[in-house]
């Protein structure tokens, strides 16, 4: 069975006016109930999260090096080797 508040809180979105007008009271429920889609026009354009999970979700998590140097397959003997064919040049005149 879908637990209500979530089938609410995600299947039906707040109309653009609607969350202007009630701005407190889509705060107040995203803190009780978790994100809110909001829409224009009939078309969901918008949600919004509490601050804490909008924070865990968006922190930066490593560099892209440290990506690869932490990578599963390092150590897996797989070489990507990058095709250095002058075919690739463009001719532009500046």
């Amino acid at each position: 069975m879908v637990d209500e508040a979530r089938r609410t809180r995600m299947d039906v979105a707040w109309p653009l006016a609607e969350a202007k007008a009630k701005l407190s009271e889509l705060i107040d429920k995203v803190e009780r109930e978790g994100p809110q889609v909001i829409s224009r026009r009939g078309r969901e354009v918008a949600v919004v999260v509490p601050v804490d999970e909008w924070r865990r979700k968006s922190a930066r998590t490593g560099s892209l090096a440290q990506f690869f140097a932490e990578s599963p397959l390092r150590d897996s003997g797989v070489v990507i080797e990058r095709e250095r064919s002058d075919s690739h040049h463009r001719d532009v005149r500046l």
